[in-house]
């Protein structure tokens, strides 16, 4: 009894809580995206590009080289070079497999032969001018190369040289499953990896260039405990190059969530570049690594916070001021009551304030983790060796107090929390999760909007800008395209941008796709359909939608990304008032479908009608006969006084327009009787009556979706007809008024005849004298 209260309890709880996450979710906005492309109309219209490749997969390192014009790809067992323009052309490949012992060996150790005993390409780097550099999992012997690609464009060099091949070891991870993150600054790679076989001593590790490897503390869960590594960064810090860090942003179990159980936090780190390890302690280990929490949650109406806590991606958007880049970030749920996405923006002030604010410390196994009230020794953990904030030329200056102090308080108290303390995008109750994001700043009219290009898990991108309403701390999110970029769903595991092509290159296991950032001809032919859209690549120029370029001077553009509001930007179109115009035929008696479908799936669809032009229109509502869907009107019953003029009226945004005007006829069921009456009297007409039989069935079926099935019952019948009707007689010669022309069919007659039966018909000669 005691069990079923509680059961019974911990359900009201959730129903309780799941009630909460979706009162806080209805405020995330619309969850229609105002324009939704599937596959096929990206393909054929709107310059979808892809590339697949056979006997690989798994294409989730993307670099670009904008000078080159070049994608570099790496997959399974291959590295590719492909062109920026079109990634379906000019392909160059490198087959990179795993030597045939390595394979074996990973075989024989339990491993499957050809899911995880290849080489899967993890890291891809710009090394100087003429190299890349590239990493693998070689299964599982992680491998490292040197990948020529030639001194100027016109090269068209791309080979790896199998001379410069070496141990990957704490590049790249073992298992092709465990995530990494790498930079490569200089000659030196820092990378977030699993340095062992079985996966279990993750680090942060220095590698290449002249000093010595340097990593974090091993087997310590107090520095990194079961981490997944997302992203890693290089950021200036300051005028002087020694102040230079770099920042990981991993997710990872918690250790001061040990009282919710196994909880995973969103973590960013923070390193020294010019960091050499301690003297006599933390050799050869950092001695300026510090971490904390990053938060993306929404406040709730009662005081608490719902939490994002899964981090998946982070984009890093370079501003005029390159000390202070902005951090975009993606998060989901781990939570089983509900599923959501968000993104997160977070400054690197409020990353900076919070590392220089208080540690967090515990006594003991069975304390609360609680800020450090004692005095934190000189030079402070964290900060650079260097003359901007202190004497110290090198971390194995630093004395021994402040590198213990480093040893056990790597963890920061005070966590970052986004801009605004709340995300700038929120999806929830949808069938897919966020998986990667990347941002393209474009200026418009009215200023600069970062738009966003959200990946998700079912292969669909997701293209969001935010405005401001009232204030900049009052923003409205608006979604602007979903696309379907791959034809069956798949994760979207890489998102790269190129602003000067004003491409879009997308990496997934099954394969990659090329898509422009805009489509401004699709939105319209008016004025008001280019304004309403609310692109900012995109305005009107006084004949068409066309992108918005803001160094060009054009007298008639138009553009208003954060009004949208055609009633004033659109008073003067001459295309306003063009409205298409159709006409139906109804049945009395039946039912028809009037179909209006707008452009835009956050518009509102009102119908009128109006008896003849010159009555007064009466807006339409829905009742028994008359039904509302999202594809149209339809009529269950038409009658006579249905007769009319039928209007569809989209309005978006406090915008009213009218997309299509409709003129129904209604045909008297006497009439079509009569008809009917007249066909059965006639025996010649039995051939020519099934189109009237057809045209009933399908005005006058209870559902809309039986028509394929009545036009299949049509096929099968003239089948059948064809197959039982027996054979026509020669058709009679047409005899025409004229004797001359008679006569003059006769002659060639007759001729032809002689032509074919005179004289004695002659043996033809063999082909061929062989087969005699």
């Amino acid at each position: 009894m005691m069990m079923m209260t509680k059961l019974r309890i911990s359900w009201i709880f959730l129903c309780v809580f799941a009630l909460q996450e979706m009162c806080v979710f209805s405020e995330a906005g619309s969850p229609y995206p105002r324009i939704k492309l599937s596959y096929e109309e990206l393909t054929v219209g709107q310059g979808l590009r892809k590339y697949e490749l056979d006997r690989s997969c798994c294409f989730s390192t993307l670099l670009l080289d904008e000078e080159r014009g070049r994608l570099f790809v790496g997959g399974k067992n291959y590295l590719l070079s492909l062109s920026l323009d079109n990634i379906s052309k000019q392909e160059h490949k490198i087959y990179w497999p795993a030597p045939v012992e390595w394979r074996e060996e990973c075989n024989w150790a339990g491993k499957d032969i050809n899911a995880d005993c290849v080489n899967y390409v993890k890291i891809l780097h710009h090394y100087n001018r003429t190299h890349l550099y590239a990493c693998g999992t070689g299964a599982f012997h992680p491998t490292c190369g040197f990948v020529e690609v030639g001194q100027r464009i016109e090269d068209h060099v791309f080979r790896l040289d199998p001379a410069k091949v070496e141990d990957g070891k704490g590049k790249s991870p073992y298992d092709p499953k465990h995530q990494t993150a790498s930079v490569l600054i200089g000659e030196e790679l820092y990378s977030g990896v699993a340095t062992d076989l079985m996966g279990r001593d993750f680090t942060i590790f220095r590698s290449l260039g002249q000093r010595n490897s340097i990593r974090t503390e091993q087997h310590d869960s107090r520095w990194l405990n079961e981490p997944k590594f997302i992203n890693a960064f290089w950021i200036p810090e300051s005028d002087n190059p020694d102040d230079d860090k770099i920042f990981f942003f991993f997710r990872e179990t918690a250790v001061e969530g040990q009282s919710l159980g196994k909880t995973s936090f969103a973590r960013i780190a923070q390193l020294c570049r010019n960091d050499i390890g301690g003297q006599r302690s933390l050799v050869n280990k950092w001695t300026t690594f510090l971490k904390t929490r990053l938060i993306c949650s929404v406040p709730g109406s009662d005081g608490s916070d719902t939490y994002f806590d899964e981090l998946r991606d982070v984009f890093l958007l370079q501003t005029r001021d390159r000390k202070n880049p902005l951090i975009y970030t993606i998060f989901s749920t781990s939570s089983n009551v509900f599923k959501g996405s968000a993104v997160c923006l977070y400054t690197m002030n409020d990353i900076r304030r919070a590392f220089l604010g208080p540690f967090a410390h515990k006594e003991g196994p069975n304390y609360q983790w609680l800020p450090f009230q004692g005095k934190v020794p000189y030079p402070r953990p964290g900060m650079c060796p260097s003359k901007t904030f202190g004497s110290f030329e090198s971390t194995k200056g630093f004395p021994d107090d402040v590198i213990q102090f480093a040893r056990h308080h790597p963890l920061m108290y005070s966590p970052v929390y986004p801009l605004n303390k709340r995300p700038i995008f929120i999806r929830s109750n949808v069938d897919y999760s966020f998986t990667q994001i990347t941002v393209d700043r474009v200026t418009a009219a009215d200023g600069q909007y970062d738009v966003m290009f959200i990946g998700t898990d079912i292969g669909s991108v997701l293209k969001v800008i935010s405005v401001p309403k009232e204030s900049w701390k009052n923003m409205e999110e608006l979604v602007l395209e979903e696309m379907q970029v791959f034809k069956n769903p798949t994760p979207i595991i890489n998102l790269q941008i190129s602003s000067k092509r004003q491409q879009l290159y997308v990496g997934s296991e099954a394969g990659l796709a090329q898509v422009p950032l805009h489509r401004c001809s699709s939105y319209g032919k008016a004025c008001a359909e280019c304004c309403l859209a609310r692109d900012p690549y995109c305005a009107w120029d006084g004949t068409s939608c066309t992108r918005y370029l803001p160094n060009t001077k054009r007298r008639f553009r138009r553009q208003d990304v954060r009004n949208g509001d055609p009633n004033t930007l659109c008073s003067g179109d001459n295309q306003k008032n063009l409205v298409t115009e159709k006409k139906l035929y109804g049945v009395e008696g039946s039912s028809t479908f009037l179909e209006c479908i707008p452009k835009s799936l956050q518009a509102q669809v009102t119908w009128t009608y109006q008896s003849s032009p010159e009555q007064r229109r009466v807006e339409l509502h829905p009742d028994e006969r008359l039904i509302k869907t999202d594809r149209g009107l339809l009529l269950r019953t038409v009658m006579r006084r249905d007769m009319g003029i039928y209007h569809c009226h989209a309005m978006e945004h406090g915008f009213t327009q009218t997309l299509l005007r409709i003129t129904l006829d209604v045909i008297p069921s006497g009439q079509l009787d009569s008809l009917h009456r007249k066909e059965q009297l006639d025996p010649r007409g039995s051939s020519q009556k099934l189109w009237y039989r057809d045209f009933l069935q399908l005005v006058d079926h209870p559902t809309l979706n039986s028509v394929d099935e009545i036009c299949e019952q049509v096929w099968k019948r003239k089948n059948r007809q064809t197959k039982l009707k027996p054979p026509e007689p020669p058709m009679p010669m047409v005899v025409h008024s004229k004797a001359n022309k008679w006569k003059h069919l006769q002659e060639v007659r007759k001729n032809r005849n002689r032509r074919t039966h005179e004289g004695k018909k002659t043996d033809r000669a063999p082909r061929s004298t062989s087969i005699w």
